[in-house]
């Protein structure tokens, strides 16, 4: 059982654990709990025979089928239906089940690894979790810190993610500035791994040249990101805002907020006028 919150990567590590095991050479299947409607994710665990519902013209196989002989993924299974846990229980026990609309058993070999955001405990206490099922599927649980409690893989992962996306968008990024892997350090990343790979791939959407050029003035540590309750033109504003103090206020030049940002002279003091950046929130001048 892998546990810990969203973005923290537990499917990586269910897929780094079926990796470095003896059934490496074996299927490693992945289900997500929570992205089945309910009606159809016994026929996705089990299978089912042709004619078993509505819409079933040939037989179905299922998820603990295909993962004979190898790991079998369940992700978000605390959303799992309390009316399929008896099902599951069995199946991981008795390793045999019955597909959906048929009478002959299966029997299978599979390792089953599970992972949730959720409080399976409190699930538990308030039945909304078989405690059977929880207690046989907690047989070696692994907790995933959150990426704010170990902030010195900040960095290795910055630059792991930066040198990737700037290969894939063939951009020459070949250094990230002090002041920016700071700020990434610090900021609590409340969505995690995945929040940062997200940012990082849009700040190298922004960069041109061979620093990396991070919005990181939207960085705000108040248990969810800046940029995803305000509009696009704050966002513009801020970004710009941050760069015309990093240049000390100097709009055009080679070293200048305009070259920065990518845009003409011309185009940057327009964008300053529609977003209403004055001297009372810079203290500028655009003398350059």
């Amino acid at each position: 059982m892998i546990e810990g919150e969203t973005g923290t990567g537990k499917e990586l590590i269910a897929e780094a654990i079926h990796k470095s095991s003896d059934r490496s050479n074996g299927p490693f299947v992945k289900l997500n709990c929570a992205a089945i409607p309910a009606g159809l994710l016994e026929s996705e665990l089990f299978g089912h025979e042709r004619g078993a519902y509505t819409g079933a013209v040939a037989r179905g196989i299922g998820r603990f089928e295909r993962a004979n002989r190898g790991t079998l993924f369940l992700d978000e299974i605390g959303d799992l239906p309390l009316e399929l846990q008896p099902k599951l229980l069995r199946v991981i026990q008795e390793r045999q089940f019955e597909r959906l609309g048929g009478a002959a058993t299966i029997h299978t070999d599979v390792r089953v690894i599970c992972a949730t955001h959720r409080n399976l405990v409190e699930m538990v206490h308030e039945r909304e979790f078989r405690a059977d099922l929880f207690y046989r599927l907690s047989v070696f649980p692994i907790e995933l810190p959150p990426l704010r409690e170990r902030p010195e893989d900040i960095p290795s992962l910055v630059q792991h993610f930066a040198m990737a996306y700037a290969a894939r968008m063939r951009k020459p990024i070949e250094h990230i500035p002090d002041d920016v892997m700071t700020a990434l350090v610090r900021y609590d990343w409340p969505g995690n791994v995945r929040e940062l790979q997200n940012f990082i791939e849009r700040s190298v959407i922004l960069t041109r040249g061979a620093e990396l050029r991070a919005p990181i003035a939207e960085l705000v540590n108040q248990g969810t990101p800046n940029w995803v309750l305000r509009t696009l033109a704050d966002a513009d504003r801020t970004h710009i805002i941050a760069t015309l103090r990093q240049t000390n206020r100097v709009v055009g030049g080679q070293n200048g907020a305009s070259a920065k940002l990518g845009l003409k002279r011309t185009t940057l003091i327009a964008k300053m006028r529609n977003p209403g950046i004055s001297k009372g929130t810079l203290s500028w001048a655009p003398a350059h």
